[in-house]
């Protein structure tokens, strides 16, 4: 896979930067409402994290700080294991060996599955294609596939630029993984910087394919823009049904290895299976009862979390997914 990467400012140095601008002023009391604390999280869940810090903090009414990190999965439970963190986010729960490994520390150890991701894919409005079945993606993603023409009449007539994200994202690791099977890249497939950027290429160029976590392409822009009180208090509301997909780009239907019907990464399909490229999103904690760390977790766990993560599109894992019809 082709690289256009840069890298990301290190955990080590912005916790010294931070350390130092602590030690001018009084450190804030740290309890599960109040102090610093941080997170590492795979990039792939930015936009999910953003909204559930951003609550949390004003819950607590300026008291509390969470400073996240956005990197690759490997990153997140480097970073855990190293105990430069005590939260991370990533797309599996650790093994016995990585938990092992902590209680030997003398450090307990919880995971919580928190939702249910899916894996998008998008076009521009102006590419004819409406949907692909799991085997011509792996086609496309190992180079066997090169040419639009190649899927069927009334395609575009020219070659298939696949973006994702970074080349270390998990959303990467994922397709190689599950729909190639373990094969290599074809030369057809790049990384950006950040999932904006994938966002970006697919609008300016009809022959890109972008690959994204749902969440980026289906966030709730209704209550998303609104100010900040209105959309808190909405979130104790019943109604969390999110809108549909960002128009800007075209978000293909996706059939599995032996269906014949394709469907839309919509929560409902995702619930059911019947949407077949998905995966677990997990948050790992090794922080103490009653830390700020552990009062972030008890909030994404609970109920105004999870009702967060179904705003953004992608399924919960406590609250109960609704279909809802569309016109």
């Amino acid at each position: 896979m082709k690289q256009n990467i840069f890298k990301y400012t290190g955990i080590a140095l912005t916790s010294l930067l931070l350390a130092g601008a602590i030690s001018c002023r009084k450190a804030p009391t740290n309890t599960s409402t109040s102090g610093i604390a941080t997170i590492v999280c795979d990039a792939s869940f930015e936009n999910i994290m953003n909204q559930e810090i951003d609550v949390f903090e004003y819950n607590t009414k300026g008291k509390a700080s969470i400073i996240p990190y956005y990197d690759s999965e490997k990153a997140c439970i480097d970073s855990l294991l190293d105990f430069k963190t005590k939260l991370i986010v990533i797309t599996r729960d650790l093994n016995e060996k990585e938990k092992e490994y902590i209680k030997a520390k003398n450090r307990n150890v919880r995971s919580n599955r928190i939702a249910v991701d899916a894996i998008a894919l998008i076009v521009n409005p102006e590419n004819p294609i409406e949907q692909l079945s799991v085997s011509e993606i792996a086609d496309i993603l190992t180079g066997r596939t090169t040419e639009w023409s190649q899927l069927g009449p009334g395609m575009l007539k020219s070659n298939i630029q696949v973006v994702f994200d970074n080349e270390g994202s998990s959303t990467v690791q994922y397709m190689r993984d599950s729909v190639m099977n373990g094969e290599k890249f074809g030369d057809n497939v790049f990384a950006q910087n950040t999932n904006q950027e994938v966002f970006s290429q697919v609008q300016n160029r009809k022959n890109a394919i972008g690959i994204i976590g749902v969440s980026w392409i289906s966030a709730d822009m209704r209550t998303r823009d609104l100010p900040r009180e209105e959309r808190i208090k909405s979130l104790n509301e019943q109604d969390t049904t999110v809108s549909e997909f960002d128009t800007s780009v075209k978000v293909l239907k996706v059939s599995g290895k032996d269906d014949f019907r394709a469907y839309k990464p919509y929560q409902g399909y995702i619930y059911d299976g019947s949407y077949p490229l998905y995966r677990s999103m997990y948050m790992i904690s090794t922080a103490a009862n009653g830390s700020l760390s552990h009062g972030f977790y008890s909030f994404v766990t609970g109920t105004i979390g999870q009702k967060i993560i179904q705003r953004t599109g992608i399924l919960p894992a406590r609250v109960q997914p609704r279909m809802v019809n569309l016109n």
